[in-house]
Protein backbone atom coordinates (compact mmCIF):
# COMPACT_ATOMS: atom_id res chain seq x y z
CA UNK A 1 0.00 0.00 0.00
CA UNK A 2 1.30 3.23 -0.53
CA UNK A 3 1.09 6.42 1.23
CA UNK A 4 0.07 9.61 -0.78
CA UNK A 5 3.91 11.08 0.10
CA UNK A 6 4.77 7.82 -1.95
CA UNK A 7 6.53 5.86 1.05
CA UNK A 8 5.03 2.74 1.42
CA UNK A 9 3.05 2.21 4.17
CA UNK A 10 3.35 -0.68 6.89
CA UNK A 11 1.06 -3.67 6.91
CA UNK A 12 -1.42 -3.87 9.86
CA UNK A 13 -0.39 -7.08 11.34
CA UNK A 14 -2.25 -9.77 12.97
CA UNK A 15 -5.40 -10.33 10.32
CA UNK A 16 -6.58 -13.73 10.02
CA UNK A 17 -5.76 -15.72 6.99
CA UNK A 18 -9.10 -16.32 4.80
CA UNK A 19 -10.15 -20.04 6.03
CA UNK A 20 -12.96 -22.69 5.71
CA UNK A 21 -16.04 -22.13 7.29
CA UNK A 22 -15.63 -24.97 10.14
CA UNK A 23 -12.09 -23.80 10.46
CA UNK A 24 -13.20 -20.33 11.25
CA UNK A 25 -15.64 -21.71 13.61
CA UNK A 26 -13.45 -23.55 15.73
CA UNK A 27 -11.08 -20.88 15.86
CA UNK A 28 -14.17 -18.03 17.04
CA UNK A 29 -15.15 -20.89 19.71
CA UNK A 30 -11.57 -21.68 20.82
CA UNK A 31 -10.96 -17.51 21.38
CA UNK A 32 -14.40 -17.50 23.01
CA UNK A 33 -13.24 -19.80 25.46
CA UNK A 34 -9.55 -18.72 26.12
CA UNK A 35 -11.74 -14.94 26.83
CA UNK A 36 -13.88 -16.44 29.19
CA UNK A 37 -11.40 -18.74 30.99
CA UNK A 38 -9.15 -15.09 31.02
CA UNK A 39 -12.55 -13.64 32.34
CA UNK A 40 -13.54 -15.87 35.08
CA UNK A 41 -10.32 -17.62 36.55
CA UNK A 42 -8.08 -15.17 35.55
CA UNK A 43 -4.69 -14.81 32.66
CA UNK A 44 -2.65 -17.46 35.28
CA UNK A 45 -5.81 -19.72 34.32
CA UNK A 46 -5.18 -20.22 30.49
CA UNK A 47 -3.54 -23.91 29.35
CA UNK A 48 -4.40 -25.32 26.34
CA UNK A 49 -6.32 -27.89 28.16
CA UNK A 50 -8.44 -25.87 30.23
CA UNK A 51 -9.28 -23.80 26.79
CA UNK A 52 -9.87 -27.27 24.70
CA UNK A 53 -11.85 -28.16 27.49
CA UNK A 54 -14.15 -25.11 27.55
CA UNK A 55 -14.52 -24.68 23.57
CA UNK A 56 -15.65 -28.43 23.72
CA UNK A 57 -12.64 -29.82 20.58
CA UNK A 58 -9.41 -31.49 21.33
CA UNK A 59 -6.50 -30.04 22.58
CA UNK A 60 -4.91 -31.28 19.23
CA UNK A 61 -6.98 -28.78 17.56
CA UNK A 62 -6.18 -25.87 19.88
CA UNK A 63 -2.15 -26.93 19.04
CA UNK A 64 -2.86 -27.13 15.51
CA UNK A 65 -4.79 -23.94 15.38
CA UNK A 66 -2.78 -21.61 17.64
CA UNK A 67 0.50 -23.72 18.21
CA UNK A 68 1.32 -22.50 21.69
CA UNK A 69 0.06 -20.97 24.56
CA UNK A 70 1.73 -17.44 23.38
CA UNK A 71 0.38 -17.43 20.18
CA UNK A 72 -3.35 -18.47 21.55
CA UNK A 73 -2.86 -15.15 24.39
CA UNK A 74 -2.25 -13.20 21.84
CA UNK A 75 -4.96 -14.12 19.80
CA UNK A 76 -7.06 -13.13 22.16
CA UNK A 77 -6.03 -9.46 22.87
CA UNK A 78 -5.73 -9.45 18.79
CA UNK A 79 -8.78 -7.17 18.39
CA UNK A 80 -7.38 -4.62 20.65
CA UNK A 81 -3.97 -5.11 18.90
CA UNK A 82 -5.21 -3.92 15.07
CA UNK A 83 -7.13 -1.26 16.40
CA UNK A 84 -4.05 0.26 17.86
CA UNK A 85 -1.87 -0.92 14.77
CA UNK A 86 -4.63 0.99 12.57
CA UNK A 87 -4.44 3.73 14.83
CA UNK A 88 -0.45 4.58 14.02
CA UNK A 89 -0.51 3.64 10.92
CA UNK A 90 -3.33 5.37 8.89
CA UNK A 91 -5.07 7.47 11.62
CA UNK A 92 -5.25 10.86 12.36
CA UNK A 93 -1.94 12.81 13.89
CA UNK A 94 -0.05 13.16 15.50
CA UNK A 95 -0.31 9.23 15.86
CA UNK A 96 -1.11 8.76 12.68
CA UNK A 97 0.77 10.21 9.75
CA UNK A 98 0.89 13.81 8.95
CA UNK A 99 2.58 15.31 12.42
CA UNK A 100 6.40 16.33 12.42
CA UNK A 101 8.22 12.77 13.03
CA UNK A 102 9.51 13.74 17.14
CA UNK A 103 5.65 14.85 17.94
CA UNK A 104 4.65 11.21 15.88
CA UNK A 105 7.03 8.96 18.07
CA UNK A 106 5.95 11.10 21.46
CA UNK A 107 2.23 10.09 20.34
CA UNK A 108 2.84 6.80 19.85
CA UNK A 109 5.13 5.85 23.00
CA UNK A 110 2.06 8.02 24.83
CA UNK A 111 -0.28 5.25 22.87
CA UNK A 112 1.32 2.25 23.86
CA UNK A 113 1.94 2.81 27.41
CA UNK A 114 -2.15 3.37 27.24
CA UNK A 115 -2.41 0.20 24.95
CA UNK A 116 -0.39 -1.65 27.52
CA UNK A 117 -2.07 -0.62 30.71
CA UNK A 118 -5.16 -1.93 29.05
CA UNK A 119 -4.25 -5.35 28.64
CA UNK A 120 -1.08 -5.46 30.76
CA UNK A 121 -1.79 -9.00 32.67
CA UNK A 122 -2.80 -10.42 29.19
CA UNK A 123 0.54 -9.15 27.44
CA UNK A 124 2.66 -10.50 30.46
CA UNK A 125 1.18 -13.71 29.73
CA UNK A 126 2.06 -13.79 26.31
CA UNK A 127 5.45 -12.11 26.62
CA UNK A 128 7.35 -14.42 28.69
CA UNK A 129 5.98 -18.12 27.45
CA UNK A 130 8.53 -18.44 25.60
CA UNK A 131 10.58 -15.75 26.96
CA UNK A 132 11.50 -14.86 23.61
CA UNK A 133 8.06 -14.57 22.64
CA UNK A 134 7.53 -10.47 22.41
CA UNK A 135 10.33 -10.62 19.87
CA UNK A 136 8.52 -13.04 17.75
CA UNK A 137 5.16 -11.82 17.62
CA UNK A 138 4.58 -9.63 14.51
CA UNK A 139 3.40 -6.66 16.38
CA UNK A 140 6.97 -6.19 18.13
CA UNK A 141 8.42 -5.81 14.68
CA UNK A 142 5.98 -3.41 13.05
CA UNK A 143 6.48 -1.13 16.03
CA UNK A 144 10.42 -1.36 16.22
CA UNK A 145 10.17 -0.57 12.33
CA UNK A 146 7.88 2.21 13.23
CA UNK A 147 9.82 3.91 15.62
CA UNK A 148 12.96 3.36 13.16
CA UNK A 149 11.74 4.90 10.03
CA UNK A 150 10.96 8.13 12.38
CA UNK A 151 14.11 8.09 14.50
CA UNK A 152 16.12 7.97 10.85
CA UNK A 153 14.08 11.13 10.13
CA UNK A 154 14.62 12.77 13.18
CA UNK A 155 18.14 11.73 13.57
CA UNK A 156 19.80 10.69 10.57
CA UNK A 157 23.00 10.20 12.51
CA UNK A 158 21.90 7.99 15.22
CA UNK A 159 21.44 3.96 15.53
CA UNK A 160 18.34 4.01 14.97
CA UNK A 161 17.83 0.25 15.36
CA UNK A 162 19.25 -0.07 18.65
CA UNK A 163 17.26 3.44 19.75
CA UNK A 164 14.05 1.67 18.79
CA UNK A 165 14.67 -1.50 21.08
CA UNK A 166 15.32 0.86 23.43
CA UNK A 167 12.20 3.28 23.68
CA UNK A 168 10.13 -0.15 23.51
CA UNK A 169 11.97 -1.79 26.16
CA UNK A 170 10.40 0.02 28.98
CA UNK A 171 6.65 -0.91 27.03
CA UNK A 172 7.95 -4.76 28.24
CA UNK A 173 4.36 -5.72 30.15
CA UNK A 174 6.66 -7.27 33.23
CA UNK A 175 8.60 -3.94 33.73
CA UNK A 176 5.24 -1.74 32.89
CA UNK A 177 3.24 -4.19 35.32
CA UNK A 178 6.07 -3.49 38.06
CA UNK A 179 6.30 -0.20 38.04
CA UNK A 180 2.52 0.06 38.18
CA UNK A 181 1.80 -2.45 41.21
CA UNK A 182 5.48 -2.62 43.13
CA UNK A 183 6.31 1.26 42.62
CA UNK A 184 3.21 2.63 42.39
CA UNK A 185 3.76 4.78 39.32
CA UNK A 186 0.79 6.20 37.38
CA UNK A 187 0.72 6.02 33.76
CA UNK A 188 1.12 9.77 33.78
CA UNK A 189 4.70 9.17 35.56
CA UNK A 190 5.53 6.42 32.40
CA UNK A 191 4.74 9.10 30.33
CA UNK A 192 6.89 11.70 31.29
CA UNK A 193 9.43 9.14 31.70
CA UNK A 194 9.26 8.06 28.33
CA UNK A 195 9.25 12.02 27.36
CA UNK A 196 12.65 12.34 29.28
CA UNK A 197 14.15 9.38 27.27
CA UNK A 198 13.00 10.93 23.90
CA UNK A 199 14.63 14.42 25.19
CA UNK A 200 18.11 12.51 25.46
CA UNK A 201 17.60 11.37 21.77
CA UNK A 202 16.69 14.89 20.84
CA UNK A 203 13.47 13.93 20.31
CA UNK A 204 11.52 16.08 22.34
Amino acid sequence: MRREDGMRELPVVGRPPAERADAALNRRRILRAAAEVIATRGAEAVTMDEVARAAGVGVGTVYRRFGDRARLVYAVIDDREREFQAAFIQGPPPLGPGAAPRDRVRAFLHALADRTDAQADLLLMAESDPPEARFRDGSYGLYWNHLAILLAQIRPDADVAYLADALLAPLAANLFLHQRRTRGMTVERIKAGMDALLAGIGAD
